[in-house]
């Protein structure tokens, strides 16, 4: 440290971190973009100013009768912003082959209307750019099927749920109505 003293290198230091630091924080869900399940894309910033949930989804899980409750729960609060988007993963072993399957199970067995991604990896060094951010920010990734990812409308994580959080469940309804308090 030739002609720098120890103070100034921490300062220093410190203002490199803060710099990162503070475009980490400027990330939000608004930055990512999924395939959707026809292929296209589904950017998450065509919600900007709507609260999310981003649910892991998988077609043959003891917890997939939660397609129901999403569907109802998206379509209930639709109207007040709110957006249900499922991710479909074969992380956990439980879910179709093609994402033509995946989209036919769910429209013919639960009416799903709500957006669907395509296929995606949602845990480890694979997986889709918002299952990272998520982990990053929160320290948290999904362990199982039907977990859920709360986002507020300015694009911020509110809160994360494991399968056994029903969509209609307190816990769930609680952090959903704080989604929708914040404000854009």
């Amino acid at each position: 440290m030739t002609g720098v003293s120890r103070r100034e290198f921490l300062a220093a230091s410190m203002a490199v971190g803060g710099v990162s630091t503070a475009r980490a924080a400027e990330q939000t869900a608004w930055d990512f973009t999924f395939t959707d399940i026809d292929g296209g894309k589904l950017p998450l910033a065509q919600y900007k100013g709507n609260a999310l949930m981003v649910v892991n989804t998988a077609s043959f899980c003891g917890f997939t009768y939660q397609y129901e409750g999403l569907e109802k729960l998206h379509r209930l609060r639709k109207s007040s912003g709110f957006v249900v988007i499922g991710v479909p993963s074969q992380d956990f072993n439980q879910e179709s082959d093609s994402n033509a399957k995946v989209k036919a199970f769910c429209e013919a067995t639960f009416g799903v209307e709500f957006p669907m991604a395509g296929i995606s990896k949602v845990t480890g060094e694979n997986a889709e750019p918002f299952y990272k951010w998520v982990k990053a920010e929160r320290n948290w990734e999904p362990s199982w099927n039907f977990n859920k990812v709360i986002i507020g409308r300015d694009g911020h994580i509110v809160a994360c749920f494991g399968s056994g959080d029903e969509p209609d469940g307190l816990r769930v309804q609680t952090a959903i109505t704080k989604a929708l308090a914040v404000q854009a």
